[in-house]
């Protein structure tokens, strides 16, 4: 009996032991500041427009350092050897960094200013009042916003494909939702958890 009681401790601890092994989590401190760092040189590329900085320029972040190289410098040795590395810099994310960058520095960055369109809660762009656009301009408008939502879809699901987790498409949204939302500017419009408009 005593054998018996062994032998089924025995399985369930190694039974136990197999389930937490093979879980990975989500490494949210360094998706955290990948988001940051790729929506901060998105955002950035239309800062020049901006006549309020001081003399001394920001060092610019124009993604000339591979985005895996810098999480490496930024999270300890330490840290990552028990926190899966996250990897946010394939050719795909690249192409729509590109595209993201020059849409809002011709395109997305006067509509913020003017409050036309603002960020929602799932971390895509909306029209959110459609009577500051002129009437001639409003079908470009839409289209602009089609296409950044697109190219924000594709990233959120290209930065988790990259890292053999699928599953965590819905955390990576989540992550850039919440630094799109932290880095808007003042004036800025943005929805809150409930869906409801705020401005910076």
């Amino acid at each position: 009996m005593r054998k018996l009681v062994y032998g089924l401790l025995t399985l369930l601890l190694v039974a136990l032991v197999g389930c937490v092994t093979i879980n990975v989590y989500f490494p949210e401190a360094a998706a955290q500041k990948a988001a940051d760092q790729f929506i901060g040189t998105v955002l950035d590329s239309a800062a020049p427009a901006q006549p309020t900085k001081d003399d001394q320029p920001a060092p610019p972040k124009k993604g000339s350092q591979p985005s895996a190289m810098l999480l490496d410098l930024l999270i300890p040795a330490a840290y990552a050897a028990d926190t899966p590395n996250l990897r946010i810099q394939t050719a795909t994310t690249e192409a729509i960094h590109g595209r993201m960058q020059a849409r809002f520095r011709d395109t997305l960055t006067p509509l913020f200013n003017s409050g036309a369109v603002g960020f929602t809660q799932d971390g895509l762009v909306a029209v959110r009042d459609a009577g500051k656009l002129p009437l001639d301009q409003r079908a470009g408008v839409n289209a602009a916003v089609a296409d950044e939502n697109r190219d924000r879809n594709a990233l959120y699901r290209e930065v988790a494909n990259a890292n053999n987790h699928p599953e965590w498409e819905a955390q990576i949204r989540a992550t850039f939702a919440k630094g799109w939302i932290e880095r808007a500017r003042p004036g800025w419009y943005y929805q809150d958890p409930s869906g409801a408009w705020k401005q910076k």
